[in-house]
């Protein structure tokens, strides 16, 4: 591993079999990885982080999902599978055990278990995820698939992402966050889409994968094999990840507790960052729980 200059922060750089991945950390203790969803990176949580307890190791991967500063292998497979192996292979360069793994957005890598390749997690955070079969998910998801199949697509949708009252309509992000998305914030994020033709490539490997809708379905049913405790704190006020997804979550995983945050929609963390702290901090610290029978546990649902 070697350390590099970026997003104006010291960042680490681990090589995978698919390619390079900046991350960042902080902390020490048993780790907990944050991920992230298409065309964002790692500061997606910059708000999150600070509230977050001590000790615990925070680590942050830049996953090659569009935000990405370092192109990956010529050859490397980023479709939906490739991703899912890369998460695992990040896991396992690090020699991670007993890692949380937070969810939200992108969620490919719910289906570790189901390949698997779940054994360093030990615990599951899930925020509002693509599951079942809600790959692309709704208008943002769509669109995104269909940027990336027009030539020059890619670089077109993230032209429009930097302009605020575009990127606010619902066919891009106007229904991922409840409040404005800073224009700083969108800039980072579309930066490498924008300058680098090798960037725009990889985002194009993952946002053509053809999905099928059984398969997805039965790898995100999988998870019942998930022997660990589970946190899903889903945002019941928005569409994109239907809200009932977030129970069926819930009542999949054995060892789960469903919690909800009001009023926020798809980037939780970005529309309420002291509450999606609240709630992870407690699940961080809390002891285990004991396995349900029947409906899962329920923290500060109705």
């Amino acid at each position: 591993m070697e350390a590099t200059m970026r997003y104006d922060v010291e960042m680490r750089r681990v090589e995978l079999p698919a390619g390079p991945v900046e991350y960042d950390e902080t902390g020490s203790g048993p780790p907990v990885v944050l991920l992230h969803g298409l065309v964002m990176d790692h500061t997606v949580w910059d708000e999150v982080l600070p509230l977050l307890p001590a000790g615990h190791r925070y680590l942050r991967p830049v996953l090659p999902l569009g935000a990405h500063r370092l192109p990956m292998k010529p050859d490397a497979d980023l479709t939906l599978d490739g991703q899912v192996a890369l998460v695992a292979d990040f896991l396992d360069a690090l020699d991670l055990t007993d890692v949380t793994l937070v969810h939200s957005d992108w969620g490919g890598a719910l289906f570790l278990t189901a390949r698997g390749r779940d054994e360093r997690v030990s615990r599951l955070v899930v925020l509002p995820s693509e599951a079942f079969d809600n790959f692309p998910p709704g208008l943002p998801g769509r669109m995104a698939a269909l940027a990336a199949r027009l030539p020059g697509g890619a670089y077109l949708a993230a032209r429009q992402l930097r302009v605020g009252w575009v990127r606010r309509l619902p066919l891009l992000l106007g229904q991922m966050a409840a409040r404005p998305l800073p224009d700083e914030l969108v800039r980072g994020w579309t930066e490498p889409l924008v300058r680098d033709r090798a960037i725009r490539r990889d985002f194009v490997r993952y946002a053509r994968t053809r999905f099928d809708r059984t398969a997805l379905v039965r790898d995100t049913e999988a998870l019942a094999a998930f022997t660990g405790d589970a946190l899903v704190l889903w945002s019941p006020d928005q569409k994109v990840m239907p809200p009932e997804h977030g129970r069926r979550l819930a009542d999949l995983l054995p060892r789960a507790r469903y919690a909800e945050v009001p009023g926020a929609r798809v980037l939780s963390m970005l529309d309420a960052p002291a509450e999606v702290a609240r709630h992870l901090g407690e699940f961080l610290v809390r002891p285990g729980l004991t396995p349900r029978s029947g409906s899962s546990a329920s923290d500060g649902a109705p």
